[in-house]
């Protein structure tokens, strides 16, 4: 809540950054609250596996499970958040519309790129350790590759293709619509819901290793060929 104010007051009072019409302090919660989630998810995943390098060298540990522990620990902070969306929904007398019925897609679709970029983080600090600290930069710099401050629309038509190849762009454009009753921006949110299965499986693969999945997925395929 006080960086929706910081940004009201910076980039929707003095700098007059234009936010479609609505509310700028709603504007940017509606996109700080999946992106808060996001950055936080990073930088618990990313540092999981080497903080708890001692419980995984003594005993068999499944390496998924701290990636994983980490993005849905976010969860508690994430409904949290939400309390506070419905109260700004209430002073504003907004009523979301039936487009709010997409909002299990797009939080899987959050789900899946947190936890996909998150697994391959984790893994590059074992062997990298000073991701975690570059960490905190680059989440700086993905913050104002994302529609937080500014909306889609503003990217020049040519290029909203391009950009919306950013899973986060169609998530935050997807929620924006579904709590404010406007169409909702399909063209911008599959290209990154693609994407986001890609980060999803490549990262799965990162994280348990390609020698432990492949057989796995050879199981399954002995299964449903079997059934």
């Amino acid at each position: 809540m006080f960086t929706t104010l910081v940004f009201t007051v910076v980039f929707g009072g003095l700098a007059k950054v234009d936010s479609d019409g609505m509310p700028y302090i709603l504007f940017s919660f509606l996109a700080l609250w999946p992106w808060s989630y996001f950055s936080g998810t990073l930088s618990e995943s990313a540092n999981s596996l080497v903080a708890n390098a001692g419980m995984i060298t003594k005993v068999y540990f499944p390496r998924l499970i701290l990636p994983l522990a980490a993005i849905f620990s976010k969860l508690l902070d994430f409904g949290i958040s939400f309390i506070v969306l419905l109260g700004l929904l209430i002073y504003f007398q907004i009523i979301p519309g039936w487009g709010l019925l997409a909002l299990p897609l797009l939080l899987l679709q959050l789900l899946m790129c947190s936890l996909g970029i998150g697994m391959i983080l984790s893994a590059m600090a074992v062997q990298y350790r000073d991701v975690k600290y570059a960490l905190g930069f680059i989440i700086q710099l993905l913050l104002y590759g994302a529609p937080v401050v500014y909306s889609t629309t503003a990217v020049p038509e040519v290029w909203q293709f391009a950009y919306s190849v950013n899973p986060m762009v169609g998530v935050i454009e997807g929620i924006r619509a579904g709590f404010l009753n406007r169409p909702m921006p399909w063209e911008w949110i599959w290209p990154g819901s693609i994407v986001a299965t890609v980060l999803f499986v490549y990262g799965l693969f990162t994280s348990v290793g390609w020698k432990k999945c492949l057989p796995m997925l050879h199981n399954y395929r002995l299964r449903f060929l079997i059934l």
